[in-house]
């Protein structure tokens, strides 16, 4: 699985907003009441929406529950300008009920609809691990390995049939929402 340039960058810079907001400078854990200022903090957040998305998105950390993470997997591989509207979503995501309140000021935004789609992507990239996902640009050896697959589906284990059927209902509810089919 590939991820775009776009979210590439996003995950690294969310990972290291979330990493500064861990500990203090005496290495307590200090999460928790670093989010809860965080979230205290949103109307002025709002400002960052599109210019740092990171920033603002981790007022949302641990404030979804992903129903259907093919729907992710697929939407992880669009660029910015490519993203389904938060609405389009519904199905796939949940947000916790402290976040919906959250996200009713958030999505009063101009941009508040596209922020939300990233900030739910972050978090999902967040709980990934790196292995799954490559570069933008997938090498030509994989490309050869997936061609192998296609024409050898016996020789698949069972969690690489599960992650094709999730890429395929992924790549069709991305259809259904009218972006083209991804070959």
């Amino acid at each position: 699985m590939s991820l775009s340039p776009f979210f590439h960058h996003l995950r690294s810079a969310y990972q290291a907003e979330l990493d500064d907001l861990t500990s203090d400078s005496e290495g307590s854990n200090v999460l928790t009441k670093k989010l809860a200022e965080r979230r205290k903090e949103l109307k002025f957040l709002l400002s960052m929406l599109e210019l740092s998305p990171e920033m603002v998105a981790v007022v949302f950390h641990q404030g979804f529950r992903f129903k259907r993470p093919a729907v992710m997997e697929e939407l992880v591989r669009q660029e910015s300008e490519d993203l389904p509207e938060w609405d389009s979503l519904a199905d796939a995501v949940e947000l916790a009920p402290w976040a919906q309140t959250l996200a009713q000021q958030v999505l009063q935004q101009p941009a508040g609809a596209w922020f939300m789609t990233v900030a739910a992507a972050l978090e999902y990239l967040l709980n990934k691990p790196d292995a799954r996902f490559a570069a933008a640009n997938e090498s030509d050896d994989e490309e050869d390995d997936r061609d192998d697959i296609e024409r050898d589906p016996e020789g698949m284990d069972e969690d690489e049939r599960q992650s094709r059927v999730n890429e395929e209902e992924g790549a069709a509810w991305m259809v259904e929402q009218g972006f083209d089919h991804k070959e």
